[in-house]
């Protein structure tokens, strides 16, 4: 078991009467658990925290008048990975995909899989099926792609990232996404916490649906998915954004960890995407 510690502190201008829907709270799974958990908001408003979505994202809902909000969450979170032998990890034909899986091969707002059949099958079409594919498309990303902070927008999609090969996390995971779509493979947005990264910040992940279950890819190959606090999950980013605002408000400070405070230490270099299973 390895413990991390997790927390964001968030500031926001607000000049008019605004609602918010924070989703920066660590899911509960069956590999990650939470042994201590505090939110506090300055000024001290009342706040709703209720499950969104099929996937049970934890979220706290809250209305406020013109103010200087502050958030501050803190997390202690046990994650309990699995060790797995990626060689027999396959891909599942669609007529034996689960049902609750099927949406998540759908083109979405950001991941406009159905744009880029042709080239997924012309890059990727003949590379070995399942974990070995997925993990392809990872490295033509990885090697193909730019980082850099700042150089794409909210509006930004899988297909413009592909044509500007640059973007940050969310756009490498949303242009992996796609290609797994195009390809018959159930693939989904995962945001979270990242030991390791750096600059440190709320990141984007993926999982694809191979064999009976959910596997867990870093795109951008920043931080060891070993130790990835999870968040929540859906079709693309807009599913899981770490802030919803209704309103007028401005982000004036942000700061985000995630440290590992237990005895099992993680790589501050990223593994290769082999050997540990998704945190689910």
């Amino acid at each position: 078991m390895t413990t991390i510690q997790i927390g964001c502190d968030l500031t926001y201008s607000v000049t008019n009467p605004t609602s918010f829907l924070f989703n920066v709270a660590a899911a509960r799974t069956g590999h990650q658990t939470i042994s201590e958990e505090t939110l506090q908001l300055t000024p001290n408003i009342k706040y709703e925290a209720s499950s969104l979505g099929t996937e049970d994202i934890q979220v706290y809902r809250l209305t406020v008048e013109p103010c200087d909000l502050q958030l501050q969450y803190r997390a202690n979170v046990d994650l309990r990975p699995e060790i797995y032998d990626t060689s027999g990890i396959v891909e599942t034909g669609y007529s034996q995909l689960p049902s609750e899986v099927l949406p998540y091969l759908n083109p979405s707002r950001y991941c406009e899989s159905d744009r880029l059949t042709h080239f997924a099958l012309r890059m990727f079409g003949n590379a070995q099926p399942g974990f070995a594919r997925v993990t392809a498309i990872c490295d033509w990303i990885n090697s193909n792609l730019d980082y850099q902070s700042g150089s794409t927008s909210e509006s930004t999609s899988a297909c413009d990232v592909l044509i500007q090969r640059v973007g940050v996390c969310r756009d490498y995971a949303h242009l992996a996404i796609a290609l797994c779509r195009a390809l018959c493979i159930p693939a989904r947005y995962v945001s979270g916490y990242a030991v390791a990264l750096q600059p440190p910040d709320f990141h984007g992940f993926f999982e694809a649906y191979l064999g009976s279950r959910w596997y867990l890819f870093d795109a951008t190959r920043m931080a060891p998915v070993e130790g990835f606090v999870r968040i929540g999950t859906g079709r693309d980013a807009a599913d899981a954004s770490f802030a919803t605002i209704i309103g007028e408000a401005t982000l004036t400070y942000m700061a985000v960890w995630a440290e590992q405070t237990g005895l099992n230490q993680i790589p501050h270099q990223p593994l290769p995407p082999a050997g540990v299973s998704t945190i689910n």
